[in-house]
């Protein structure tokens, strides 16, 4: 018999959602909001009696915000497609072949998403800049693979290892070589996985702030995080351009979660079921 959900727990619920949504909410109340609302003993009330869009307009006809919009996709799109690309290969070895070294192999991999961005940011950038590469879409997507390579690579191997064997066996049996074995049977089992880490991969390269402040430094290279740090006002800080700049960059996050949820789940969990 199945036991039915108290009211304390809606209570609950709605109460967590409320707190995890908290900072959303206030940042799009802040962004219809006029400027003179923003600071004193106004900048604590929840609505605003003069709701407005002129932040929003702001936004994209006083900054180049479309520009770090498109730099932001093109850099997070190549990131994601290589980085899965290499990743799905390097967690099918680490997964499903005998070698020697591969617990040294898997903590290289966690060791170097563990080193703090400061600590790699100025020999990467001497590299970077000796090479040529800053200023440029390539600068940071290189830098980016330090960020979504290990945290790919560790996903995908926990999915790779719940793949049955014997459908491996079987192929080899068939006469199939690896990468028709990866390709024709592997990979297609993989999906959910793969679609999970590149929604993942896309979004940590999306979000990325310091490499691409310090390495893009020219406005045509900018991305979105960078960009709206450098909103700047003449005598104070512009907060309604910010926080309506903020929620333009969250909706399309928000949006792409809430379509491919349901893929996103099935990857994060079909993982972590024994069978």
């Amino acid at each position: 018999m199945e036991r039915k959900a108290g009211p304390f727990f809606y209570i609950f619920l709605v109460t967590f959602i409320f707190v995890v949504m908290f900072p959303f909410i206030w940042v799009f109340l802040s962004s219809i909001k006029p400027p003179s609302e923003l600071f004193g003993a106004e900048a604590f009330n929840w609505f605003t009696d003069h709701p407005s869009l002129k932040n929003y307009a702001s936004v994209f006809f006083d900054h180049p915000f479309l520009t770090y919009l498109k730099n932001s996709f093109i850099v997070s799109s190549v990131t994601t497609i290589y980085t899965v690309f290499i990743a799905s290969f390097a967690a099918y070895a680490i997964a499903r072949l005998e070698f020697r070294g591969k617990a040294v192999i898997l903590g290289l991999v966690l060791s170097v998403s563990m080193f703090p961005q400061i600590a790699t940011l100025s020999p990467i950038y001497i590299i970077l800049k000796n090479l040529g590469l800053t200023n440029s879409y390539l600068g940071l997507i290189i830098p980016y693979t330090t960020i979504t390579l290990p945290l790919s690579i560790w996903i995908l191997v926990t999915f790779f290892k719940k793949i049955p064997h014997d459908l491996e066996e079987a192929a080899k049996i068939d006469g199939a070589s690896l990468m028709q074995t990866y390709w024709r049977i592997i990979f297609p089992l993989a999906v959910p996985g793969i679609f999970t880490t590149a929604i993942l991969a896309f979004i940590a390269a999306w979000n990325e702030f310091l490499y691409a402040l310090t390495i893009n430094t020219v406005q045509e290279y900018k991305t979105v995080p960078v960009g709206i740090a450098m909103f700047q006002g003449q005598y104070t800080i512009p907060w309604g351009e910010i926080s309506a700049a903020t929620v333009i960059v969250t909706i399309p996050l928000v949006i792409m979660v809430l379509i491919f949820q349901k893929r996103i789940v099935s990857g994060l969990t079909s993982g972590s079921v024994k069978e």
